[in-house]
């Protein structure tokens, strides 16, 4: 049984420690839903990626070619009776349009249809901070949007109950910070709904101009005012009137829990009405609150100023944003200063203005990719001007952007549409331009460009990287993969697709630096003569791939080595300071598949290793008794904060799932506890932080000066911008030695040891080298870095109310196996003892 199933036989009442998008999960399955449907996009993907794909035996779910494609399936198992669920990021709620506004408009009785679209106002993965609250009020279709992760997972409940009972589509548009972070929540008690019987007439759903005329009248008219009745008589809105002052407050969404903890930080307590319910206004709530409240009435929404725009179209004077603010995604230290200029509030606090800055991480593809030897070459070939200019696609392969192999990017599938274009206006660049895409982009949206290139007859060269996955967002099938989310083998057939659509199809291993080059130059050459090619770069994902296949089988040699630095390519080989290069723990061996350092460098310096590592496994030794004891709760401090900064590839998250499974053994289980993560493009190497929080707390986004450790896993992420402003007065800061230089770096750009120091004077720091005490305790990779750390965490105040057997048990709970416990309780307590 999977661990989601377990989640999902979880009794009545019980509370758990979950991210956003297995909240809503969980809600689908104990709301009774029957189907899920939906493309991969982040933050949206874990809701049937890690979560109801797990029960298949339960849910009928599956991942469709594109959104567009995802949302008609949808609205056949709705048509069939069924409840659904359709999951999406912001963009393919655009690349869905002309389904989801046309089903807005059918009125038939039918089963739940749920759109789940995960926003992204910052943005983190996504080029969009478009508010699609406009787009579905449009379509009048109601919209809903979560205040938190209780919520997230009540919502489920009421959007299938509102599209059931008002045969409607709802939009849930689920804040990314919400959908990425983790946060208690309580199970309600499951209900089973049976599906709608099936009429004998389907002439309901057709919809053709006058048909569509009649029922947005019927719509706009009957519908909409309905909904907006029972919005005004739910618990998606709540409102609270102070006794404290003249001020009030009306927000919605994510924002909700931003404003609390600000709220808690200046100690006040204005009038609040919150809201969930954002389409149609609940505008009988808004004009009650509003004659109550005898000051200053603020706004606070993410997105666009959709909520501010209705209420002052019912008269009544709001603040909200300024006429051309760019704040899409309201964080604690921009509300804070905001509310306190609106209210005439002294709050000072001025960022802390660094004298050295840390080392710039840009996302790349990762060590191993098969990615890396095209990048390469299209560098190579831009440099000597046989390229002019790569069209680029979403998903990894934008990533290409810093290998200077990149230029250009629209939206999913559009790269060689766009090139077309620009050869259309300047055949002269026919032979001189690319475009790139994913296998899985390919086979979303990018056929249909293949295919007008072959029916306008336009020349020119595709790069399709197919990795057999789609990568970005995790890993999940395509219809490139060889199985689909069911474990059917796929009939579909990439190289076979492309033939139909009559384009000349070569397939090329990716990681043969050589064929790569070649294969390339021949296709841009048959471009002058007026051809159209695809080149097929085929190589698999390295998360794909089994870790034996990533044990490092090469080494340098000294004696040939030149140092000319051609092989800074990558994460897993760093230079020292006489510019020698070295392999890193992020070196993936390329996956067994062939090295692509090995072909770049042009001395054979780097060569295979001949003998066997002869690594000594320590013994582990048997885990004593402990106890999880009963915790007086006089004795913890009201709120625990720590957050951790590192690179991907370090284990960060493992901080806060032990502290959480930790916090559910202490009296913090009874207030609040919630974790944050890095979400959208962290790839190995790359900057992340994480957050976690319990006790009186409300949201993963921490204010300044309010964590009472800071957890530094790569040294010179302390420098991170607005790191060290978290650090609440008296705070403890844990510096581990760790560096690691990305590709194209000098150790001499590395901020100097120094100078680290003089901006950490005064701090209370506590210095530990992670790495050299799990290669001490045998661990020669460092892999347990990071519990040796939590080790540490755990002698320190205030995390040190916390008796070691829960901090073991959690161990316990989160180890996969006896032997990965052992190896885990050895660096712990090599953490705790750490200078002794």
């Amino acid at each position: 049984m999977s661990a989601f199933a377990k989640t999902v036989d979880s009794k009545e009442g019980a509370k758990l420690i979950v991210q956003g998008n297995e909240a809503f999960a969980l809600g689908v399955m104990h709301a009774g839903y029957h189907s899920a449907d939906g493309y991969p996009g982040t933050p949206s993907t874990e809701v049937i990626d890690k979560y109801l794909s797990k029960v298949q035996d339960r849910i009928n779910v599956g991942w469709s070619v594109n959104e567009a494609v995802a949302v008609a399936v949808g609205i056949g198992h709705s048509i069939a009776g069924f409840d659904t669920v359709v999951t999406m990021k912001t963009p393919g709620a655009f690349q869905a349009g002309d389904s989801i506004t046309t089903s807005a408009f059918y009125t038939a009785e039918a089963g739940a249809f749920v759109l789940y679209v995960a926003s992204d106002y910052v943005p983190s993965s996504t080029q969009h901070v478009i508010d699609l609250k406009y787009f579905f009020a449009s379509a009048r279709i109601p919209v809903l949007e979560p205040r938190d992760h209780q919520e997230m997972y009540d919502i489920a409940f009421i959007a299938a109950d509102i599209s059931r009972n008002f045969r409607t589509p709802v939009a849930i548009l689920a804040s990314g910070i919400l959908a990425h972070s983790e946060g208690l929540i309580q199970i309600k008690k499951p209900r089973k709904i049976s599906p709608r019987e099936l009429k004998s007439d389907m002439k309901s759903w057709i919809i053709m101009p006058n048909v569509a005329r009649a029922n947005y009248n019927i719509v706009t008219q009957t519908r909409i005012p309905a909904v907006q009745n029972y919005y005004e008589n739910s618990e998606l809105i709540n409102e609270h009137i102070s006794q404290e002052g003249d001020l009030g407050i009306i927000v919605s969404g994510e924002t909700t829990i931003i404003l609390k903890e600000v709220l808690e930080k200046l100690n006040i307590r204005p009038s609040t009405l919150t809201l969930s319910a954002l389409y149609p206004v609940p505008e009988r709530n808004i004009i009650e609150f509003s004659k109550k409240i005898k000051g200053k009435i603020l706004v606070y929404e993410d997105g666009d100023r959709f909520l501010e725009d209705k209420i002052k179209l019912l008269g009544i004077n709001v603040e909200g944003k300024e006429k051309y603010s760019v704040i899409t995604n309201w964080t604690p230290e921009v509300l804070i200063s905001d509310l306190c200029r609106k209210i005439g509030l002294k709050y000072i606090f001025e960022p802390k203005k660094l004298s050295a800055e840390p080392l710039k991480r840009p996302p790349s593809i990762c060590p191993g990719c098969p990615y890396k030897a095209f990048g390469l070459t299209v560098n190579g070939f831009k440099q000597s001007g046989k390229i002019y200019a790569s069209f680029g696609d979403i998903g990894c392969s934008t990533l290409l952007y810093f290998m200077n192999a990149l230029d250009t990017v629209l939206c999913m599938g559009a790269g060689d549409s766009v090139r077309q274009g620009f050869v259309l206006s300047r055949p002269e660049y026919a032979h001189k331009t690319i475009s790139i895409i994913g296998d899985s982009c390919e086979c979303h949206s990018g056929l249909d460009a293949t295919r007008n290139a072959v029916f306008r007859n336009t020349p020119g060269v595709k790069i399709i990287l197919d990795n057999r996955i789609t990568a970005m967002t995790g890993g999940q099938p395509a219809p490139s993969s060889e199985y689909n989310l069911a474990g059917v083998q796929n009939k579909f057939n990439l190289i076979k697709a492309l033939e139909a659509e009559q384009a000349k199809t070569v397939k090329v291993n990716s990681y043969n630096l050589k064929e790569v080059e070649s294969s390339l130059a021949q296709a841009l050459s048959d471009a002058e003569k007026g051809k159209y090619t695809a080149l097929v770069l085929e190589g698999p994902c390295v998360h794909q791939m089994k870790s034996s296949t990533k044990t490092r089988k090469v080494k340098f040699n000294k004696d040939k080595c030149r140092r000319c630095g051609k092989c800074d390519m990558c994460q897993g080989i760093e230079f020292d300071e006489e510019k020698w290069p070295h392999f890193t723990q992020l070196c993936t061996n390329c996956v067994s598949q062939g090295h692509v350092c090995r072909q770049v460098c042009p001395f054979d310096a780097i060569e295979f290793i001949e003998e066997e590592l002869n690594i000594q496994i320590p013994s582990l030794p048997e885990v004593g008794k402990y106890e999880i004891e009963e915790i007086d709760s006089n004795s913890l401090p009201e709120t625990l904060r720590v957050a951790v900064r590192g690179i991907g590839g370090q284990g960060n998250l493992f901080f806060g799932k032990v502290l959480a499974e930790i916090s559910l053994n202490t009296p913090y289980s009874s207030s609040h506890i919630v974790k944050g993560d890095t979400h959208g493009m962290a790839q190995l190497g790359g900057a992340v932080i994480s957050t976690f929080a319990c006790g009186k707390v409300h949201s993963p986004v921490f204010l300044p000066k309010s964590t009472d450790v800071l957890v530094v896993m790569e040294k010179s992420e302390v420098l991170r911008e607005g790191f060290l402003d978290l650090l609440k007065d008296g705070g403890t800061i844990i510096l581990n030695n760790y560096k690691a230089l990305p590709p194209k770096a000098s150790i001499h750009d590395y901020p100097k040891d120094s100078d680290i120091d003089k901006i950490l004077e005064g701090y209370k720091i506590i210095r530990i080298d992670a790495e050299d005490i799990a290669k001490y305790l045998g661990d020669v990779q460092g892999k347990t870095a990071n519990v040796i750390v939590l080790g540490l965490l755990s002698t320190i105040e205030p995390f040190n109310k916390i008796p070691a057997g829960t901090w073991i048990g959690a161990l316990k709970i989160l180890s996969p196996n006896d032997n990965i416990f052992k190896a885990n309780i050895l660096a712990f307590n090599g953490g705790r003892n750490h200078d002794k």
